[in-house]
Order: structure tokens, then C-alpha cells, then sequence
């Protein structure tokens, strides 16, 4: 039987189980297709890729002005990064796209290499971006911006804080109490404060409190106020996979000899990554996407970039071309974060099946 014939199958049940299934199920369809065909005629057939102007655009066609990318793109992709260095920006920008394509072969994956990739990738990603080093010209990171600014802060988010996560919830799980009360209450708290709050935080108030040579530079304060929010939601998904995990495995674990440390990486621990892997994909997700409350704090991430794009009275109306492209990058890296999460999932479920 050819694969098409049980999948219309399927459809034909769930769409004709009865007349109004029916009719809904074809007025769906019918309005999802001129949807597309609308969006696609906007997008496509009648967009316009040259142009000096949006004035100049709408006189050559009704459709969307792309020429916009063309003349002020650069900016949501570098941000303020001095021009004539922008291909600092490239190469880092590859070094971590590299890294994460690296990081989903199989030889890669395993937990020693993919920490020395990603903080080697991290670490040359910032000294192509600082400079002052191997000849490169400094450049002040309040000048950093647009998608490097947010790929940036992404991988250092993941990078640093699902070991800290990781450390939260084990304290918090099996720690002695007066170490569960302290990570716990750090936990409640900073969960029960918003993100923006948190970066306003880092960036305004704590250089009050702190030492000068202990505050740092106002970028890193805020990756790290984002970098420990993100632990401390994600230390809760770990600690319920913890205690997913049967008391007896521990027990059985324990009977053959094993040491703890060797129960918590042999039997425990694989059992806590497949079991949180659905809610951490989610996590690291919403991660990628917060990225864009730091524009609250002053930086040109890639959203704030997109504003600054139209800060020109001939591109001014461009608003829907800019923002459109800018959600295709975030649904580009999202959909792709998500899917190869499900791959994960799968290989992890046959992985335990065997």
C-alpha cells in the first residue's frame, strides 16, 4: 500500500467524522490556502528588491519592500559594530553555528567533548569580538549588537547555566537542609521576580553595592543576571526529573557497589536528562526568544537593531519588512531548536528500550 494512503485515511476520519467536522475542516483549509496565496503574492510575486526609498517601492509595485534589507540590514545583523571589522562578527557567528551543528554528530556527543567545543567556541567568539588581542582592534562591547549580540548572550546563557542548574538542583535535592533552605529560597526568589526587573538590576543597582573592580562591565552583568534566571528555572525541571527517578535505582545502584558519585553518573543522571529533555528543549527555547529584554537596559540586540533600522525617514514605514524578517530568524533558530530536541527525545526512547 503506497505511505499516502493511510494518511489520507487519517484525514478523511478526523475531517469527515461528521457533517459540521466537515464543513469546518473545509472552511479551514480553504481560508489557510488564501492566506498563503496572499502572503505569498506580498512576499514574493509582488515584493521589490531595488529600491532608494520606500516612496520608490510603492510606485513600483504594491507588494513588500525587501530593498530595505539591502540598504539597512546590516545593522540588525552587526548592530553598531564598526564597519570595517564586521567580519569579526561572521567569523564568530560561524565558529558557533559550527559548534552546534559539531555538537548533534554522534562523535561529539559526549559530555566532555561538547563542554570543551562549546567553551572553546565561547571563548574565541569573545576575543574576535573584544579585540585588543593577536592585532585585532578593540572594540567597547557597548558596541556589540544585533544577531551576534543575541547569539552571544544565548550560548553563554545554556553554556554557564545548565551547569549551575544542575548544581541547584542537586543541592536542593539531596543536599543537608541548611544548603536545601538557602538554594531553595534563592530559587523562589529569583523565580518570583520578573526578567526585566532582574536585568535592570544588574545593570543599575548593583555597581551601588559592589567594588568597582568587582562589577564589571555592564554586559557582563546582565549575561550573568539572565545566565542565573535561566538556571533557576531550569534547576526545577531537574530536581522534578530527580524525583522521577525511583528510590529503588538508587538502592539496586548501591547494592552492586557502586560509589554515589558513580551512581549519579551511570544510573541516575541519564535517567534525569531523558526525563527533563522535553521541558529543557522548551526552556532553552524561551531562553533564545528573551534574549530581546535586554534592549530594556540599553543594548542593540537583534529587535533593538530592527528599531534603529528604521531610525531613517526614507525607511521609516518599512516597519513590517524589518520585523518580518527578524521573526523569520527567531522562527528559523526556534523551529530548529525545537525539532532536534524531538530527534533527541527519539534517541534517548530507543536508547532505553534496548
Amino acid at each position: 500500500m503506497p505511505p499516502a494512503i493511510p494518511v489520507l485515511r487519517r484525514l478523511r476520519r478526523y475531517c469527515q467524522a461528521n457533517p459540521v467536522d466537515a464543513l469546518v475542516s473545509v472552511a479551514g483549509i480553504i481560508g489557510v490556502c488564501t492566506l498563503f496565496a496572499m502572503a505569498f503574492k506580498w512576499a514574493v510575486l509582488d515584493s521589490v528588491w531595488l529600491a532608494q526609498s520606500m516612496q520608490e517601492c510603492r510606485e513600483m509595485a504594491d507588494g513588500a519592500c525587501w530593498a530595505v534589507l539591502r540598504e539597512r540590514g546590516r545593522i540588525v545583523i552587526f548592530g553598531l559594530y564598526p564597519f570595517e571589522e564586521q567580519w569579526r562578527v561572521i567569523v564568530a557567528c560561524t565558529i558557533l553555528l559550527i559548534t552546534a551543528v559539531c555538537s548533534c554528530l554522534s562523535v561529539c556527543q559526549r559530555f566532555f567533548v561538547i563542554s570543551v567545543l562549546w567553551m572553546l567556541s565561547l571563548l574565541t567568539f569573545t576575543v574576535l569580538m573584544n579585540g585588543g588581542v593577536l592585532g585585532l582592534e578593540p572594540v567597547s562591547n557597548a558596541e556589540w549588537g544585533g544577531l551576534a549580540l543575541t547569539f552571544y548572550l544565548f550560548a553563554f546563557c545554556v553554556i554557564v547555566g545548565m551547569p549551575i542548574a544542575m548544581g541547584l538542583a542537586i543541592t536542593r535535592h539531596m543536599g543537608p537542609t541548611w544548603a536545601r533552605v538557602i538554594v531553595g529560597s534563592i530559587v523562589d526568589l529569583v523565580r518570583s521576580i520578573p526578567l526585566t526587573a532582574i536585568l535592570l538590576a544588574m545593570a543599575l543597582v548593583v555597581p551601588l553595592f559592589v567594588p568597582g573592580w568587582l562589577a564589571a562591565d555592564k554586559l557582563w552583568r546582565v549575561a550573568f543576571g539572565f545566565t542565573f534566571f535561566f538556571a533557576c528555572y531550569q534547576s526545577e525541571i531537574f530536581r522534578g526529573a530527580f524525583q522521577s527517578v525511583d528510590r529503588g535505582q538508587w538502592e539496586g545502584a548501591k547494592s552492586l557497589g557502586l560509589k554515589p558519585w558513580q551512581v549519579q553518573r551511570t544510573v541516575i543522571l541519564p535517567q534525569v536528562f531523558r526525563a527533563s529533555l522535553p521541558q529543557t528543549v522548551n526552556q532553552v527555547v524561551a531562553a533564545f526568544k528573551d534574549t530581546s529584554y535586554i534592549a530594556i537596559v540599553g543594548f542593540f540586540d537583534m529587535t533593538a537593531s530592527a528599531s534603529s533600522a528604521l531610525g531613517t525617514g526614507a525607511w521609516a514605514s518599512a516597519f513590517v519588512e524589518v520585523y518580518t524578517f527578524v521573526a523569520f530568524i527567531y522562527l528559523i533558530f526556534g523551529y530548529s531548536l525545537s525539532r532536534y530536541g524531538a530527534y533527541l527525545e527519539n534517541k534517548t526512547d530507543l536508547a532505553f528500550q534496548r
